[in-house]
């Protein structure tokens, strides 16, 4: 394996760790962890606006705009779409929208739970040839899974994991530049 590959493995590597530990509030991260209601309907506005109100608090400016639209489009999925285990559902009860920010010195990973197991659809390679847009570009603009797909050209990766209570997280992942994270406010 030559360097740069094996460089990319190790960074791949170091992201993992940070976004599978624990937060612990003496680190070098900061965290943020917000319930909000699928049933509100202001639900989606919030979300971005709480993406940004904590990316601008923390320095972390040149992300905020494709964080939020990446916020915006998994919680609208979860809005639009989620439909509560039956163990989770109650009648009368409103649906949860968990979203969980983990930010270090070099990633952001933002996660959106849902109480619906049903695994995402993630889009898999190029649905149609870019020589096609200029021509075609209704017909070859896929039905469904176009806001996992912007999601999926704004951050570095995008995966789920399922829940222990059931329900699942979507998460992102995006990669900081380092000066742009240290300038001051």
């Amino acid at each position: 394996m030559d360097a740069k590959k094996s460089a990319h493995l190790m960074s791949e590597v170091d992201a993992f760790a940070h976004w599978y530990v624990v937060p612990d509030p003496s680190s070098t991260g900061r965290f943020l962890a917000l319930t909000l209601f699928a049933e509100f309907p202001d639900t989606v506005r919030v979300a971005r606006d709480m993406t940004a109100a904590f990316l601008r608090g923390a320095g972390v400016h040149d992300v905020v705009d494709d964080a939020r639209l990446a916020v915006s489009e998994l919680v609208g999925n979860v809005v639009n779409h989620a439909v509560p285990d039956r163990h989770l559902a109650e009648p009368g009860k409103a649906r949860r929208v968990d979203l969980t920010f983990k930010l270090w010195p070099k990633w952001l990973f933002v996660g959106v739970a849902d109480e619906d197991s049903t695994p995402p659809v993630l889009p898999a390679g190029e649905p149609f040839s870019p020589g096609l847009m200029g021509d075609l570009s209704e017909a070859v603009v896929p039905d469904r899974g176009r806001g996992l797909l912007i999601v999926q050209r704004l951050a570095v990766a995008v995966w789920w994991t399922p829940e222990d209570r059931g329900g699942k997280t979507v998460w992102c992942r995006f990669d900081l530049d380092r000066e742009a994270t240290d300038r001051p406010d």
